[in-house]
């Protein structure tokens, strides 16, 4: 009997996540996106690769630093060998990254009349602007760093932009070094004065090298160079040791900055000399040393491409989210959910009914308490807003907050604490788990009863995210969802064991294994006149004991077809084991975020939405939710979400058995890209009367 332990079955998951990001690249160099978007994929792409660095790269580094030789449990490559391999595709990329902006981007955004210009490109004017500019507004928070045997190197910050410095003395023979870094405080980019018709600017780096003499004066100035490092931004902490997890993960974030280096980026423009002498200061292989030839860290194009007025034709047309098909109509959120379970498709429909639906429990005085899971939200979110409303109102509002969702720490933590001014019971965390789920509870005061109305979706409580994340929420009141999400709070918050489930499926406790079990459950099903069929959408596949059963299924005859954004370890294609697996992946204008999974299950087919993927982390070190969607109009919506994502023949690419992707070719002449396909589709289900209505709600075949 296969074991499925062949390595051979399975691709490493750092290589498939460079593979990933290589496609989001890819999309920085396909003239059929508008000329900002392309700035845009191109942008994201870094933004992507500077954490891959901080926290998987760093992860390997670890092992290595330690003598940690045991190979992963997949594709079976030793540390070492992960390594070297990331290292050879990570050079490769950056690579094409600046061939990509150097010699398409750039030149298409001059064609435009946008340039960047260099110091000796400037008019008279232009020069005596950036004098003054300089002058007043940069030299006066400079601070130059010397480095010799009285002044060790300084402990730069993680992903800061610096600039090396030869000089000469003439007291030294030998050329001293020094290092001025470059303000974040400040833009990194300078509008110059152009002619009209024209947008001209100047990197910020690069004005303070032309003024590099001001800072040491006396000094001959022999080289300057931009470099920056990324540093392991992970944090390590023991959360059973810690007295208290908040005051932990507040310490922790400091560490994060000054955490070790891990890459340095240095300019193409260095000479031997800088080039060894800052290698030797920061202690770095070779491996670890990216030579640069542009501008450092482009995350800046993802404002820059942002702030420029009159060019929205080298954009997206704008897709407006419209009214939730099963909202037309409606005034009344609690209404409207007594009739009937509600489906919203973001970002082609609106979040606004989620936010509508806090906003109004918050004022409504019929409703008695509020309870929520919060992962991510926006900076100025307008749910966190009224849910301290809500408690200010004298309402019981209880909030679990995830203090350890990555990168969000800091600002979960500053908008926590409002929340417990505000008198809300603020939860934060679990020790030893992340809080992934996205669910809301409402207990409202109905005659003589008390309804709960609950929000279950695959996507955080975030409506900036929500306008560009493809995620799917669920409003309802049926009793065994109430009581589950009633059950579901009382756990986390107290005492409670693990409850028994009327409707969902949790983690880190059934999940995994109810997923399995589904699986199972298709190959029982499955014959040979009538196979079974699965159909799951997810982030990111990593999950061994998941591949397994999928394998099973694919020997037994199962038709199975996975759409990952991201990570897929499994290998797809392979004769006897894998054949009637296909993979696919699509990267558009919108980040692909739902997860779906649908089972044929006979004829009698389920379609489950979740807040997890198939990851390990997720089916063992988070709580998430799994729920089945039951009303079956909304199943039918789903299926054709999932037809339709299958049927795309512009942005789908396709998991070889190599481990590489190809884009989907044109069976036909008819182009089908989804997202836009769904926007259409949300775009003529309801008129444009009604959507005004929607707006003003009051605040009370693959398949």
């Amino acid at each position: 009997m296969e074991n499925f332990e062949n390595r051979e079955y399975y691709i490493n998951r750092e290589l498939s996540w460079l593979s990933f990001n290589q496609r989001v690249l890819d999309e920085a160099l396909d003239t059929s996106n508008p000329l900002l978007e392309r700035l845009k994929f191109l942008a994201i792409s870094c933004s992507n690769l500077d954490e891959f660095f901080m926290v998987r790269v760093a992860g390997i580094i670890d092992q290595l630093k330690i003598g940690y030789t045991k190979p992963e449990n997949k594709a079976g490559l030793t540390p070492q060998e992960q390594f070297d391999a990331v290292s050879q595709r990570a050079h490769e990329m950056v690579d094409k990254m600046y061939t990509i902006l150097n010699q398409f981007i750039l030149p298409l955004l001059r064609e435009e009349g946008i340039r960047f210009l260099k110091p000796s490109e400037l008019t008279m004017e232009q020069h005596e602007f950036v004098t003054n500019y300089y002058n007043n507004s940069i030299f006066p928070v400079l601070t130059p760093m010397a480095i010799d045997a009285s002044h060790p190197f300084p402990h730069l910050l993680n992903k800061s932009l610096n600039l090396a410095v030869l000089l000469q003395s003439e007291r030294e023979t030998k050329p001293l070094f020094a290092v001025v870094q470059v303000p974040s405080v400040l833009p990194r980019y300078i509008r110059l004065p152009s002619d009209e018709g024209q947008l001209h600017f100047m990197l910020l780096e690069d004005l303070i090298c032309q003024n590099m003499e001001s800072l040491f004066q006396g000094n001959e100035i022999l080289e300057v160079t931009p470099f920056r490092i990324t540093r392991d931004a992970d944090i390590t902490l023991d959360e059973e040791e810690a007295e208290d997890l908040l005051e932990a993960i507040e310490n922790e974030l400091k560490k994060r900055k000054l955490g070790v280096e891990v890459r340095l980026e240095l300019s193409a423009a260095a000479g031997e000399v800088m080039y060894e002498t800052i290698k030797e200061m920061l202690e770095m292989e070779q491996q670890e040393i990216y030579v640069i030839n542009g501008p450092l860290d482009p995350t800046f194009f993802m404002k820059f491409q942002g702030s420029l007025p009159g060019y929205d034709h080298l954009r997206f047309e704008e897709m407006r989210p419209q009214m939730p098909i099963d909202l037309v109509g409606e005034d009344d959120i609690f209404e409207a959910i007594r009739e009937k379970d509600i489906m919203l498709a973001h970002p082609f429909e609106s979040f606004d009914p989620v936010t509508h639906f806090v906003q109004q429990a918050a004022e409504d005085p019929n409703v008695l308490a509020i309870k929520q899971t919060l992962y991510r939200v926006s900076g100025d979110s307008p749910i966190v807003a009224a849910l301290a409303r809500a408690a200010e109102n004298g309402k019981q509002v209880t909030v679990l907050v995830e203090i350890k969702a990555r990168f969000d720490e800091e600002n979960n933590i500053v908008w926590a604490k409002k929340l417990e001014q505000s008198g809300c019971h603020v939860i934060y965390g679990l020790v030893g788990l992340k809080t992934h789920s996205k669910i809301t509870l409402i207990a409202r005061r109905e005659g003589d009863t008390i309804r709960r109305y609950v929000h279950l979706g695959t996507g955080n409580y975030n409506d900036t995210t929500a306008r560009i994340y493809t995620d799917i929420g669920i409003f309802t009141c049926r009793e065994e969802f109430g009581y589950d999400a009633s059950a579901f709070f009382n756990h986390l918050t107290g005492y409670a064991t693990t409850p028994n489930w009327k409707q969902l499926v949790t983690a880190p406790i059934g999940m995994k294994e109810a997923f399995i079990r589904l699986v199972e459950n298709e190959i029982a099903n499955s014959t040979e006149a009538s196979p079974g069929h699965i159909i799951a959408q997810m982030n990111s596949l990593t999950d061994k004991d998941i591949m397994k059963a999928l394998f099973k299924a694919s020997m037994a005859g199962v038709k199975i077809d996975l759409i990952v954004r991201g990570i897929c370890c499994l290998r797809p294609g392979i004769p006897g084991v894998s054949e009637n697996i296909n993979v696919y992946s699509i990267v558009g204008r919108f980040l692909e975020h739902s997860r779906i999974f649908y089972f044929k299950n006979g004829g009698d087919e389920k379609v489950f939405l979740s807040s997890a993927d198939w990851m390990t982390r997720n089916m063992e070190y988070r709580v998430e939710i799994l729920f089945p969607v039951v009303q079956e109009n909304l199943k039918e919506r789903i299926k054709n979400i999932l037809d339709i994502k299958l049927s795309d023949n512009v942005k789908r690419h396709k998991l070889e058995s190599n481990g590489t992707y190809s884009k989907v070719k044109k069976t036909s002449g008819v182009s089908l890209e989804s997202q836009t396909y769904l926007y259409q589709q949300a775009q003529q289900s309801v008129s444009k009367e009604r959507q005004t209505h929607f707006f003003q709600l009051k605040p009370k075949s693959h398949v």
